[in-house]
């Protein structure tokens, strides 16, 4: 009896000794995991690591993000002027002032004049150098002020509304641009496996993360060179509009003007 009681007792002392071991190794297993994730997402190591076609990528978009929100900063200080000058010379140009002081302010020496102003100074200076010619009736002179303040107002409207082109290209084009880098290094990623006898998720997701920020960039570039495009060609049109009601309203101011003198 002694013998039998030995043998059953040693497959009961086998799982005893084996539990800690397991758990022990369990323990080291998510230990190891939990470091791997504070460890984060490293970006700069994801794009040194990436190959050269996927870098070449990120750089075009990094310089078109960079150019898109130096052009963003500069017509915002641009559009804002124009706003400013706008309600400024129109206050002083429906204050009651005599147009042709207000002429005589607009081409002084040395100073640099724009918007409304300029508008102005244009209309004006085609309506007298006009009323100077003998035999031209209101008609002519009315007509010629109108060309001049059409004219001006091209110059001004092409001044307001320039590189906003490019906004439009970044924020339509990067997205694409980001996802060839992305399909490249999804391609590189797949043929290095064909070398490989047993491919895991392991071997596949650092070059598919790489890749991946191609993506991320493209889109990093394009949402604020969309937002930006939105937003100032809306003010560059109400600007338009602006000049075109101040156009007619000068025409009329004129036309009285000369029907007065008559």
């Amino acid at each position: 009896m002694p013998a039998p009681v030995m043998l059953q007792s040693l497959p009961q002392a086998l799982p005893e000794t084996a539990a800690p071991a397991t758990v022990e190794l369990a323990g080291t297993g998510a230990s190891a995991a939990a470091a791997q994730g504070d460890q984060g997402l490293n970006i700069l190591q994801l794009v040194l690591h990436a190959s050269l076609p996927v870098q070449l990528v990120m750089a075009l978009l990094l310089l078109a993000s960079l150019a898109s929100w130096v052009i963003i900063l500069r017509k915002k200080r641009v559009l804002d002027r124009a706003e400013q000058e706008a309600d400024r010379f129109e206050e002083s140009f429906w204050s009651g002032i005599e147009l042709h002081k207000l002429y005589a302010t607009a081409t002084e020496r040395n100073r640099s004049i724009e918007g409304l102003e300029a508008i102005f100074e244009g209309g004006m200076r085609e309506f007298n150098r006009t009323r100077q010619r003998r035999g031209v009736d209101v008609r002519m002179q009315l007509e010629g002020a109108q060309r001049g303040m059409r004219a001006a107002t091209s110059r001004e409207l092409d001044g307001l509304e320039r590189n906003l082109e490019f906004l439009a290209n970044v924020g339509s084009i990067s997205p694409y641009v980001g996802l060839f880098g992305t399909v490249w290094g999804i391609m590189i990623s797949f043929q290095g496996l064909a070398s490989m006898k047993e491919a895991t998720i392991a071997t596949v997701a650092p070059g598919i993360s790489e890749a991946l920020v191609a993506t991320a960039m493209g889109l990093f570039a394009a949402i604020p060179a969309v937002w930006a495009y939105n937003r100032f060609a809306t003010r560059a049109e109400r600007i338009a509009v602006r000049y075109e009601t101040f156009s007619e309203e000068f025409s009329s101011v004129l036309q009285r003007q000369s029907h007065g003198e008559d």
